[in-house]
């Protein structure tokens, strides 16, 4: 590991994505101790460049060798580059955090939100797996409920932005509004169905009983995050012509009553969360507003009129930032602390 007056070094794999970029900018902005860093991404993207604290480095062509020396590895280039070269970053001596499915649901391997489970940090033998970006917001308003009133069932519908996607999705989504404002039919070739003026309940692929992949990791991580294997819950998962920040419906059944004005003071006192919530005013969170935020923000609290231990709530993060970059930053933050880097 590398001396920590010097900083360390880190490599960012997909550096030049929407994620890897955004991985950049907050590594500069919480002034993590970065000794070196190696921009990493795919041969179509060798001698590209990225900024990172100000300085520009030429990104390179990842392969076997590109982790010698490289103490923290952040990974942002899909399951498929995840799977092929993190075991050879551990076996460099790096520290992977991972940002795609690839590690999440093995069980060698933690997946944390740092305001929710940084205890499982501890046991860990190289990987250690970012959450899905909508399974991030949702664990950091579930915590705080389940630890004072348990947690019965949840139900939630996700509003997703086209940054989920990737940069090809939210240019598309750009091209396709300035169509219809032409009076011109907007193309449609980066997603399945056009996003512009429209909400599609789907673009992922299907994988069980109707559900797509999406919904189900939202179910799977949400479990191992709070270890609550037994939790029932259930999601729908639609994507929204909105460019950054994913919402979500939430409705909660705890295990014991919770008022709504009890659970706005607690959510309101908990790490990473932010309350916005005053309907009469026309207060409450939308993406525009929570993007290029850290914090999770919730609004509309209320009890569920249908069930006599339920709670409704809306939550928007952004989901670039808190929903990717910026969680992988906080693991690594907390690794530091816990001695692991």
């Amino acid at each position: 590991m590398s001396n920590s007056n010097q900083g360390l070094s880190v490599a960012i794999v997909g550096a030049t994505g929407m994620v890897g970029q955004e991985m950049c900018r907050v590594l500069g902005q919480r002034k993590f101790p970065v000794g070196k860093l190696k921009a990493l991404a795919s041969e179509r993207s060798a001698g590209m460049t990225v900024q990172c604290n100000g300085n520009t480095f030429e990104v390179e062509t990842i392969d076997e060798n590109s982790f010698d020396g490289v103490d923290l590895a952040l990974f942002s280039a899909g399951a498929d580059v995840s799977l092929m070269y993190a075991p050879a970053a551990v076996e460099s001596g790096a520290m992977v955090i991972d940002n795609s499915s690839a590690w999440r649901m093995k069980e060698n391997v933690p997946l944390v939100v740092p305001e929710v489970n940084p205890d499982d940090l501890r046991e860990n033998e190289g990987i250690i797996a970012n959450p899905n970006c909508c399974t991030i917001p949702l664990t950091v308003v579930l915590e705080p409920l389940r630890r004072e009133a348990g947690l019965d069932r949840v139900l939630v519908s996700t509003y997703q932005s086209a940054s989920g996607a990737g940069k090809k999705l939210v240019d598309e989504l750009d091209e396709q509004t300035k169509a219809i404002a032409a009076g011109r039919v907007p193309e449609v070739t980066v997603y399945t169905h056009q996003l512009a003026h429209n909400v599609v309940p789907g673009g992922w692929k299907s994988v069980q009983e109707g559900y797509n992949e999406e919904e189900i990791k939202l179910v799977q991580e949400t479990r191992k995050i709070l270890h609550e294997p037994g939790l029932r819950i259930a999601a729908t998962c639609v994507r929204v012509p909105v460019p950054v920040s994913h919402g979500e419906s939430v409705f909660v059944d705890t295990e014991r009553m919770i008022s709504a004005d009890d659970a706005r003071t607690l959510l309101g006192n908990s790490p990473g969360v932010i309350v916005e919530d005053d309907p009469a005013a026309k207060i409450y969170p939308t993406p525009a507003s929570v993007a290029g935020k850290d914090e999770v923000y919730v609004g509309r609290i209320r009890n569920d009129l249908s069930s006599s231990r339920g709670l409704a709530l809306w939550i928007v993060s952004d989901n670039v930032r808190k929903g990717a970059a910026l969680n992988a930053v906080q693991i690594a933050e907390r690794v530091i602390e816990m001695g692991g880097l």
